[in-house]
């Protein structure tokens, strides 16, 4: 209908909600190939860490774009997906910081320093484009919350590449790698908690 500011069934506000996706969902795929491949390169952990949280990122935005517009059902199997995704992948890089612990690695504080900065930049810009959708449908505050906690990621990854260049040593890195990927697993699981939550309220809503 003409001047009803809807497009293919989408009310405005989720208009709104979908731009805001599209755009953090290439900022993310974007970051997670470049801090991937520096984190290789100069054997960081921390940033491969927070290269496999991008990568766990856009996957819950292309997850929540499907879900925007839709019943609340497919909002909630939305959230779940993307926090079992979460788990996984953390689960992963906590297996990798335990491979790097036992093989070595010689982190490079000049990489992890300008990526790091990089990734930052990308995951504040998509903090504020989500931020007046993270009081929306679950999928949008999963959405809200793993990009929260990017930025704690990212600040965590900075520290590290300062204090391997102080100190000389790898176990900055592999510590801010461990927590990265024990904050991916504490996000995962806020997910399913909320979703759960979300869908007892739900049960409680149709029966009363």
């Amino acid at each position: 209908m003409a001047g009803c500011g809807c497009k293919d069934g989408l009310q405005g506000e989720d208009l709104r909600a979908r731009r805001a996706l599209w755009i953090v969902l290439f900022l993310n795929a974007t970051m997670f190939f470049v801090e991937g491949i520096a984190g290789w390169l100069a054997e960081s952990t921390g940033l491969l860490a927070d290269a496999l949280d991008m990568f766990a990122d856009a996957a819950v935005y292309a997850i929540a774009l499907w879900a925007v517009g839709r019943h609340a059902a497919h909002k909630r199997s939305a959230a779940v997906l993307s926090g079992w995704l979460q788990l996984i992948l953390g689960l992963s890089v906590l297996a990798d910081v335990m491979r790097r612990l036992i093989m070595g690695s010689q982190p490079e504080p000049p990489v992890i320093g300008i990526v790091g900065m990089l990734a930052l930049a990308v995951n504040v810009a998509a903090l504020l484009l989500l931020q007046r959708h993270r009081e929306g449908g679950i999928h949008l505050r999963a959405s809200w919350i793993f990009t929260k906690n990017d930025v704690i990621a990212n600040l965590a990854v900075l520290a590290a590449g300062g204090l391997v260049a102080w100190t000389g040593s790898r176990l900055p890195d592999l510590l801010v790698g461990f927590g990265i990927a024990a904050l991916v697993c504490r996000g995962g699981y806020a997910i399913l908690k909320a979703a759960d939550a979300d869908k007892k309220r739900s049960c409680i809503v149709t029966t009363s």
